[in-house]
C-alpha cells in the first residue's frame, strides 16, 4: 500500500493537526531528534531503565507488576550494549571494528561470528540498494569534516581521494573461515549506520530469553524495537477489574522541521523502526545546508530528503535501511518495498516554493500508522 498525502498545514496556520500537537508537546522529547516515543499508558505502569551508550541514551521500558524479575534482565541487556559498544566503535583504539581496519588491507582477518553476520547483511544491502547503502563511507565522512564534528566542503582532489577508498567492491568476504580482507589500502568499516538497530537486537534475545516478552527498547529515540505490546494500564471503571491490553507499543514520529511537534504516530508490535535525518549534524556553506548523510557513489551528501523512517522485522535491518531510503529518494524506495512486504516506510519530502512537506509511504496500513 502506497500513500501521499499533503503536509503543507504543518508550516501554514494553525491546523487541527498542529493544535493536536501543540497539545501534547509537553509530552515529547525536544532537541534534534527524528522520532520520540509517546507511551500510550499511564506511567505509573512503565517502568523505564536507561545507560548512556553509543553516544546516546538506551532505554528499555516494561511493566514491573507483570515482569517482577525485570529489572535484573534490563540491567544484564543494557550491560550488552556497552560490551558492543567495545566492538563495535571506530572511536575507540581496541574495538574489534578498528583492529579490522588496521589490518584487513594486509591479511585476512578472522571476525567474531554474529559481527561477521551483521557485515555480510551490509554488504547484501549494499546490492540490493544499487550501492547507497555502504559500509565503506568513512572516508568521505572525514573528508567532510564530519568525523570531527567540523564540516566543510572539501576540495575536489581531497573528495576524489576518498572516493577511491570507498565501495563494497574493495570488501571480501570469506563465509567458510568467517574472515574478511580489504582489497585496497584505506578502506575502512563504519557501522554508524547500523550499530544502535543491532545492539537494540541483541538486547532484545537477553529480555526475551529472561522470560520479558512485552518491551520496548530505543537508542537515542531515533531506533526503536518493541515486543508484544504495551500493557497493565488499570482501568478505573468500577465495573473493571483487569488490566486494560495494548496489543502495541505507540512510536511518535516528529515533524521533521519542528521538532518538539508529532507528525503521525506508528503502532509497533515485534518489530523495529529506525528514522534518518541530518538536523543534528549539517552546516551551512554560501546559503546551502549540507547534512552528514553522504551518497557513497557520488561523495556529496544527499539532498531532496527531510526524514526517512522504516519499520522492518529487526533493529539492524530498520537502522540501514532508514540511511539507504535517505539516500536513494522516493521512487527507488518505493520500488525496493514494492518487492519486500515486511518492510514499511515514511518518507518527509520537502514541497519546493510553498515551506511544506509532503508524505509518501508504503507498507503500512492505517491502523499502523495514524497521522495527526
Amino acid at each position: 500500500m502506497t500513500r501521499r498525502s499533503s503536509r503543507r498545514d504543518f508550516l501554514r496556520g494553525r491546523s487541527a493537526a498542529q493544535a493536536m500537537a501543540d497539545a501534547v508537546q509537553g509530552a515529547l522529547p525536544g532537541g534534534e531528534l527524528s522520532c520520540g516515543l509517546v507511551c500510550p499508558v499511564s506511567e505509573s505502569y512503565v517502568l523505564r531503565i536507561s545507560r548512556e551508550a553509543m553516544a546516546c541514551e538506551f532505554e528499555i521500558r516494561f511493566n514491573p507488576d507483570r515482569y517482577g524479575h525485570g529489572t535484573e534482565t534490563a540491567l544484564k541487556a543494557l550491560d550488552r550494549v556497552e560490551a558492543l559498544e567495545s566492538q563495535l566503535s571506530v572511536f575507540r583504539p581496541d574495538s574489534e571494528i578498528c583492529r579490522i581496519n588496521q589490518t584487513a588491507d594486509a591479511e585476512a582477518v578472522e571476525v567474531e561470528p554474529r559481527l561477521f553476520e551483521l557485515i555480510e547483511t551490509a554488504m547484501r544491502l549494499n546490492e540490493e540498494t544499487d550501492g547507497a547503502y555502504d559500509l565503506t563511507s568513512g572516508p568521505l565522512w572525514e573528508a567532510w569534516g564530519f568525523a570531527c564534528r567540523a564540516g566543510a566542503v572539501p576540495d575536489a582532489r581531497s573528495l576524489d581521494d576518498a572516493l577511491q577508498r570507498v565501495g563494497s567492491r574493495h570488501v571480501e568476504l570469506d563465509p567458510d573461515k568467517k574472515t574478511i580482507r580489504f582489497l585496497r589500502s584505506g578502506v575502512q568499516l563504519n557501522l554508524g549506520s547500523v550499530g544502535k538497530g543491532y545492539a537494540l537486537d541483541r538486547c532484545c534475545e537477553i529480555l526475551r530469553e529472561g522470560g520479558i516478552e512485552d518491551f520496548l527498547i530505543h537508542g537515542g529515540h531515533s531506533s526503536v524495537l518493541a515486543s508484544g505490546g504495551a500493557a497493565a494500564a488499570w482501568d478505573t471503571a468500577p465495573q473493571a477489574g483487569k488490566p486494560q491490553e495494548f496489543k502495541y507499543w505507540s512510536v511518535g514520529l516528529l515533524h521533521p522541521l519542528r521538532p518538539n511537534q508529532r507528525l503521525a504516530e506508528i503502532r509497533l508490535s515485534d518489530r523495529a523502526l529506525a528514522t534518518s535525518g541530518c538536523w543534528a549534524q549539517s552546516f551551512v556553506h554560501q546559503g546551502h545546508r549540507y547534512g552528514h548523510i553522504l551518497d557513497p557513489r557520488t561523495g556529496w551528501p544527499a539532498e531532496d530528503i527531510l526524514s526517512a523512517t522504516v519499520v522492518a522485522p529487526t533493529g539492524a535491518l530498520a537502522d540501514a535501511l532508514s540511511t539507504a531510503f535517505f539516500v536513494m529518494g522516493p521512487e527507488p524506495m518505493l520500488d525496493y518495498c514494492r518487492k519486500r512486504p515486511e518492510i514499511g516506510a515514511v518518507l518527509a519530502l520537502p514541497v519546493r516554493h510553498s515551506g511544506g512537506i509532503e508524505i509518501e509511504t508504503i507498507g503500512l496500513t492505517e491502523d499502523e500508522l495514524v497521522f495527526l
